[in-house]
């Protein structure tokens, strides 16, 4: 390990650890050409409901609510959960995977979703230009939340990088983080096989 990443934040130190793992998630999104039809969308969406219920469960855990205060307007499922219901498409009723994984790794799944929510908004001009849909029909997991990414994601990042998180957890967040982003890699597989 060299000296930079030692004394790099967090969430440096994520984004540089991790960057492997997002390249690899613009891959598969690539293949998978979610925006070619609504069939195929529902697909992405179904993916993306599985994870974001695996990323809410974590928010039961008092560790993570108190490392992250703003819990309660994050996540996705709910939002997912709709939009497949607007498509026509099934809601997958299948267990969470993220059950025994706590704090520091929590924050790492937390990077993963939240992270995704700053890519989203080109996902969301995708959704409405090429199939019209929008934030009240369809396209809801691809939205702003309230407070807008931008805003939300600063306030996420510095949660991370705050003093409350020690130095000596850091590696679990990343490890965390690679857990997450392969669970969702496993989904994007499953819904769109080569």
């Amino acid at each position: 390990m060299t000296a930079t990443v030692a004394t790099a934040s967090l969430s440096a130190r994520l984004k540089q650890e991790t960057a492997s793992q997002h390249e690899r998630m613009h891959r598969l999104m690539e293949r998978a050409q979610p925006f070619s039809s609504r069939e195929s969308y529902a697909r992405f969406v179904a993916a993306q409901y599985l994870f974001q219920r695996d990323v809410e469960h974590l928010f039961g855990d008092p560790a993570v609510q108190a490392a992250v205060p703003d819990l309660a307007q994050r996540g996705r499922a709910d939002a997912s959960s709709a939009d497949l219901v607007d498509l026509g498409a099934a809601v997958p009723a299948e267990a969470v995977t993220s059950h025994g994984v706590g704090m520091p790794e929590a924050l790492g799944w937390l990077y993963v979703s939240e992270g995704s929510t700053l890519g989203a908004a080109f996902l969301f001009k995708e959704a409405q230009a090429k199939l019209g849909l929008s934030a009240e029909f369809g396209a809801r997991n691809l939205a702003a939340y309230p407070d807008g990414r931008a805003i939300v994601w600063r306030r996420f990042v510095a949660s991370l990088d705050s003093d409350e998180l020690a130095p000596a957890l850091h590696d679990g967040v990343i490890a965390g983080a690679n857990a997450a982003y392969d669970r969702f890699g496993r989904l994007l597989e499953r819904f769109f096989p080569a």
